[in-house]
């Protein structure tokens, strides 16, 4: 059963229930440190449904983070339940290799204030910050990002970090229902096109930066230097419980 109060305590974010930018800067940022984005479980082939309960379940009741329509779309059922108006919207990804992926796979979230903002909680490494659409840069301690409008109403997510721009992916702000996204969900588990069923990825922002496990290997980023390790599976797993709060 869904709980917006336990869920705002998992993230340590209690005192942030009324809706204003700078709450929603305070939400954002605080669940990308106290959530992961992980793939354990299409690594492991244990199905991923996109049913609130079960997300609620997994990222809040037993402690685990997820993938974008888990994330996104649990926090965009927070969201609303706060008075936010928010509506989820799709998104194709950009790989770094420049190739598109499989189009609108990707889950985010739309959030109307005095003007609407695209929030992400359910990417990885990128912003924490909401980022409006109105094309004003805005600076963390992952980049800076900036959205450009398109033709046929299409957005680019755009970051930049030492001088070097990439779009992230495009987006429309035609809103969608969870259940939309049901093919991209299975795609994303099952298709070795995927990104995330190769390997473990398991990332949390922190406050200089970013902490990650990539396959076997432990990195953390701090002020945009990164340290790697080597981690055998008994390393891997100890850091899988203290660093992320994560037990397999």
């Amino acid at each position: 059963m869904l709980n917006m109060k336990n869920y705002l305590k998992r993230i340590s974010a209690s005192h942030y229930t009324t809706c204003s930018l700078q709450n929603l800067e305070e939400l954002q940022s605080l669940h990308m440190q106290h959530i992961p984005f992980e793939n354990l479980d299409v690594i492991r082939k244990v199905p991923i449904y996109l049913n609130l309960d079960t997300i609620y379940d997994k990222l809040v009741s037993r402690n685990r983070g997820g993938y974008c329509y888990e994330l996104n779309g649990l926090f965009h059922w927070l969201l609303t339940e706060l008075g936010y108006e928010a509506s989820l919207v799709s998104a194709t990804v950009r790989r770094m290799n420049g190739v598109w992926a499989k189009k609108d796979t990707h889950a985010a979230i739309i959030v109307q204030l005095d003007k609407p903002y695209l929030v992400d909680v359910g990417f990885g490494d990128s912003t924490i910050l909401p980022i409006p659409l109105s094309g004003l840069e805005r600076t963390d301690v992952s980049g800076a990002y900036k959205i450009e409008k398109q033709e046929n109403d299409f957005y680019d997510l755009i970051q930049k970090r030492n001088d070097v721009e990439r779009i992230l992916y495009r987006f429309t702000t035609q809103p969608k229902k969870l259940i939309d996204f049901h093919e991209g969900c299975v795609f994303n588990q099952v298709a070795k096109e995927s990104s995330f069923t190769h390997t473990d990825i398991i990332t949390v922002a922190t406050p200089l930066g970013r902490k990650t496990i990539s396959d076997a290997q432990f990195i953390i980023t701090e002020n945009g230097v990164q340290q790697k390790k080597d981690l055998s599976s008994d390393e891997k797993d100890q850091i899988l419980r203290s660093t992320f709060g994560i037990q397999i």
